[in-house]
């Protein structure tokens, strides 16, 4: 099944408000970042063992490991869990830079060093979002 399809068959899954509230942030996602790539992870690791919740990921970049190994991963991830939605920003060397910039002009969210997670998305600013989301885009691609 092509990425599409699986994104698709993910968001036609979740629950009225929150299936509602992940296909916005998704369109908002591919308005910000047009012609992004797109990925989806079924949380699942390389032994079928289910290890984080599905994601649907945008963009991508290197991670480097310290015994010199290297995967491609999705820069830009977002989830939806029991308590809301969490989007990850991945490959961010300054594990304090996504809290100490947006964590106090966000909105309603807890921000921490890779992930912005809130309830609905009217607790957030969606402008503060997308510079968040640019900006941790941009770091994430020097790595």
């Amino acid at each position: 099944m092509d990425v599409k399809s699986q994104i698709a068959d993910y968001l036609n899954g979740l629950s009225g408000n929150q299936q509602g509230q992940m296909r916005q942030l998704h369109g908002f996602l591919l308005e910000w970042f047009p012609g992004v790539r797109l990925w989806f992870s079924d949380g699942r690791n390389e032994d079928g063992k289910i290890v984080s919740n599905p994601s649907i990921g945008y963009g991508h970049y290197w991670q480097i490991y310290a015994n010199g190994s290297r995967k491609e991963l999705f820069q830009i991830g977002i989830s939806s869990n029991k308590t809301g939605i969490s989007i990850y920003v991945l490959g961010i060397k300054d594990k304090h830079w996504l809290s100490e910039n947006f964590s106090k002009s966000i909105g309603k969210a807890i921000v921490t060093g890779y992930c912005i997670k809130f309830r609905i998305l009217s607790d957030i600013s969606l402008e503060v979002l997308k510079v968040a989301l640019q900006e941790g885009v941009r770091k994430s691609s020097t790595v």
